[in-house]
Parts: C-alpha cells; sequence; structure tokens
C-alpha cells in the first residue's frame, strides 16, 4: 500500500503527528471485502494478525504517518474553537484505481492532544453501528464515508459498565470539515484560509481552479452539495443526530455516525439522541440546521468573496438564501418519485405526509406498498392506516395523478421499488445485532449487513427485517459511545 499525505504536508498548522494505543489482543472482526476491493487492498493480510495491527494503527508501514486532524464547530449551537480528533487518527490517503484520492481514518485509536478528559476509546457495539449504518446508506446511494473494518482491541473500557473496546477503519473523500475552515479562521496564520480553501477546491472541486472568483463558487458548490445530502436523507427518513459544524463535510459526504437512526413512525419531530434535549436536530430541523451550518462557512470566508465587507456578506447573504429552495425543488423531485409521478404537487406531498404522521404509519414501509397498489393489492398500503377512509380517499387522488403519466403502470412499479427501499437498518434490529456483538456473535450483524446492502431488491425469507419496531421503541435513543 502507498500512502500520500497532501492535506497534512500542504497544511501542517491543521495536524498533529500522534500514535495510537498499542491494543493488548487485537483481532479483526469485520473485513469490508468490497471497500478493499476499491482499493486494491488484500482481504487475507487485513484478516491476519497483522493486518490487524495495521488496522489499529500499531504497525506504521513506510509512508504512513499518523495524525491528528484540528478542527473547531459549533456543537448544539455552542462555540468551541478547539476540537479536533480526540479518539480517532488520519492513517494518510490512499488512491482507488480511478485515481481518486481517500483518507484512511481511525476511530477509537486512544486518547490525541485534542481529547479533552476523554479516554479516546470506542466500544465494539458504537463501531458497528457506524459499519452497518454507513454502509446502509452506501447501498441507498446516499453520499457517505465507508467502513473498512472494525477490529477488537482485546480491552475492557469504561462507559456505563465495562465494554469491549474496538476500533473502527473508515475510508473517507475527506476530512474536511466546516469545523476545519472555523479553526483556520481564528489561526494566527492569516493566510491559512485561503490555503485551505485552495486544497478543498483542488482535491472536490477541481473544475473551479480557474473560474472567477473562485472561493465565492466554491461556497456555492459546497452550499449545493449540502442541499442535495440532506434531502436524500429526508427521502430516506434518515436522521443524523448531531449536525454540529465539525460533523459537516466539504465534500458533501454523510460522516460521522454517533446517535443516528432512522425514523419508524413518520414524525417531523422525531429526535433519536439521548443528549439532543431540546430536538435542534429532529428530522424536520435538518435542512434548517444545514443552511445554519453553511453560515457559519460562510462566514469564515468572507475576506475571500470580495475586499469589500459589505459586499461580502450580501453575496454570502444571497447563497444562503438561495438554500431553501435548492433543496425543496431536490426533495419535490425526490418525494415525486417515491410517488411514481413526474412532478407531484406540493399541496398533495404535504397532505400525504400530515395523514401518515396522525396516524403513525411506518415512513417505509409505506412508501415500499404503493408499488403494489398499482400493481392491484393495496391491502398492505390500507391496513397501515386505522382510519382507512381518509387513505381511501388519498389513494383515489393519487391514482388520478397515475393516470396521467406518460409511462405504463408497469413501468412506474418498478420504478418505485428503485427508490423506495423495502430494508433499511431498523433500530430494533441494528441493537438486536449490537447487543449480539457485544457478546461476541457476529452472526445477527452479518446477517443484517446482507440484508441492507440489497434495500430495493426483496428476498422471500427476510419478511422480519420489513417490520417496523415494537412498541417498546416508540421512545427510543441512540447514544454517540464515548
Amino acid at each position: 500500500m502507498i500512502f500520500e499525505n497532501s492535506y497534512t504536508s500542504t497544511l501542517p498548522e491543521l495536524a498533529v503527528t500522534w500514535n495510537s494505543d498499542v491494543a493488548p489482543n487485537p483481532n479483526a472482526l469485520i473485513i469490508n471485502e468490497d471497500v478493499a476491493r476499491t482499493f486494491n487492498l488484500d482481504s487475507d493480510f487485513l484478516k491476519s494478525p497483522a493486518g490487524a495491527r495495521f488496522l489499529l494503527g500499531n504497525d506504521v508501514i513506510d509512508g504512513c504517518t499518523p495524525m491528528a486532524l484540528a478542527y473547531a464547530g459549533h456543537q448544539f449551537g455552542g462555540y468551541s474553537p478547539r476540537l479536533g480528533d480526540g479518539r480517532a487518527l488520519l492513517l494518510g490517503e490512499i488512491i482507488n484505481a480511478s485515481g481518486d484520492r481517500f483518507d484512511l481514518h481511525l476511530k477509537g485509536s486512544g486518547r490525541t492532544t485534542f481529547s479533552r478528559g476523554g479516554d479516546g476509546k470506542a466500544a465494539i457495539a458504537p463501531m458497528m453501528r457506524e459499519y452497518i449504518v454507513s454502509e446502509a446508506m452506501h447501498a441507498l446511494r446516499i453520499p457517505t464515508t465507508r467502513s473498512l473494518a472494525v477490529v477488537a482491541t482485546g480491552e475492557q473500557i469504561a462507559r456505563e459498565t465495562w465494554l469491549p473496546g474496538a476500533v473502527l477503519c473508515r475510508i473517507a473523500a475527506s476530512h474536511l470539515r466546516v469545523g476545519t475552515f472555523q479553526y483556520a479562521a481564528h489561526h494566527e496564520d492569516p493566510t491559512l484560509v485561503q490555503r485551505l480553501a485552495d486544497y478543498a477546491i483542488s482535491r472536490h472541486y477541481r473544475d473551479l481552479s480557474n473560474v472567477d472568483n473562485k472561493y465565492l463558487e466554491f461556497f456555492k458548490a459546497v452550499a449545493q452539495r449540502q442541499a442535495s445530502l440532506i434531502s436524500q436523507w429526508m427521502l430516506a427518513g434518515f436522521i443524523h443526530g448531531v449536525m454540529n459544524t465539525d460533523n459537516m463535510t466539504i465534500s458533501g459526504e454523510t460522516i460521522d455516525y454517533g446517535p443516528c437512526a432512522f425514523m419508524d413512525s413518520y414524525d417531523p419531530a422525531t429526535v433519536f439522541s439521548s443528549i439532543d434535549h431540546n430536538g435542534r436536530y429532529a428530522y424536520s430541523n435538518q435542512p434548517h440546521i444545514g443552511q445554519w451550518n453553511l453560515a457559519r462557512l460562510a462566514e469564515t470566508l468572507l475576506p475571500l468573496f470580495s475586499d469589500d465587507k459589505d459586499e461580502s456578506v450580501a453575496i454570502a447573504t444571497e447563497v444562503l438564501m438561495d438554500f431553501p429552495k435548492q433543496y425543496q425543488a431536490l426533495w419535490d423531485a425526490g418525494m415525486s418519485k417515491k410517488l411514481g409521478l413526474t412532478q407531484a404537487p406540493v399541496d398533495f406531498i404535504n397532505d400525504l405526509l400530515q395523514m401518515l404522521h396522525t396516524q403513525s404509519v411506518d415512513y417505509t414501509q409505506f412508501f415500499r406498498s404503493l408499488s403494489s397498489v398499482i400493481s392491484g393489492d393495496a391491502s398492505a398500503a390500507r391496513n397501515s392506516f386505522i382510519n382507512i377512509e381518509q387513505y381511501d380517499v388519498w389513494e383515489k387522488q393519487w391514482k388520478q395523478l397515475i393516470a396521467g403519466e406518460s409511462q405504463t403502470a408497469e413501468a412506474i412499479a418498478v420504478a418505485m421499488n428503485q427508490v423506495n427501499p423495502i430494508y433499511i437498518p431498523r433500530n430494533h434490529l441494528v441493537e438486536e445485532a449490537l447487543a449480539a456483538a457485544t457478546e461476541g456473535d457476529l452472526g445477527p450483524t452479518l446477517k443484517l449487513l446482507e440484508v441492507v446492502q440489497q434495500p430495493f431488491n426483496e428476498r422471500s425469507g427476510l419478511e422480519r427485517f420489513t417490520q417496523p419496531a415494537p412498541t417498546e421503541y416508540k421512545n427510543y435513543q441512540t447514544f454517540c459511545g464515548t
């Protein structure tokens, strides 16, 4: 494997050389062979004791210089000027077969200079959660970091109880965040933000390198990617849980799967994170928080937009005010596809979502059932509702809209099944898998991965993976694992 270090060599102020903690008894629990193939990595080696030590950062090969990355961030609205990788390390950059650059990054590798009193460790369960959910997101075609491996360390870590420790090794287009720019903006070197922006453009937005006012165009491009990403979260019923500015990537990938989860019954106010007491990062708030985070990015870039501060503020504000329109257009288009329509009326979509909310209908299950309605079987859709008459009125209107489409009913049903998943990592199934993995049984995790990695392909014998959570999950909470 050949490592490169373009980020840390170009911007040494934004990283600190560091070593991972040495694990007493490393053991690779799960290796993502699909990711390994993408980067021409030897899966057999990764599964070996030497491979496990490499994946923990304990065996450092030539060219690999582990670094803890520096960044700042707004956490639940409060600004922290110095966050950084408190339990993570960047091993280096690797290149895939297409010549694209990716970070190889560890999570749970021990204390760093940025740890802020934490132990820098991670338990098996939260690392497996990130592995499962990130792979599900990839299968759903939502931009995301991907997990290469989860490696047990052979030690116990203290949380509410003693838990088996593990490290996640993941692949990301980069770990540049809004928080990275916030850290750079408060650095003693006034040129750091511009150098960081130049690096981000060269790595993620190369087509902007020679355009007029490339920094403004860069900001617009980041906003466009975030509008697209968040619309895809919303359409899938995904709730990130911790949309702090240090968790918003410049590349437009989903990153840092902590207290994340998929919504069961449709409710715009759904919150899963145990620490989100006021619902700041609730399902329906995600687009608004995306815009808020982009405003924080804009604040760091203002000096690059124009020499005139008032002009910079004006053009940044224009981009920010356009964000809701971009998001809404993407949401409307995506929801139309979920309904099998070229362009669904906005009021029709809103009426449907209101009906799903008031009748506590399972979001994923309902949309998947609509293709069967087109095929002549409305039983699953109708049985989702308490007030069936209300659903029948809606279904009649929907069928009238479907009748106006140019495609055949069969083609529409097929297209709907390509955007409405039947399998998602449902919360009760994830918890079942994580509990078993903590006890040393990876069977449920491997089975759940097998299912969610083909989310649109219905298969016999997997009916339990389509069912909503039991009633005791109504007030389900997730935890970040620190």
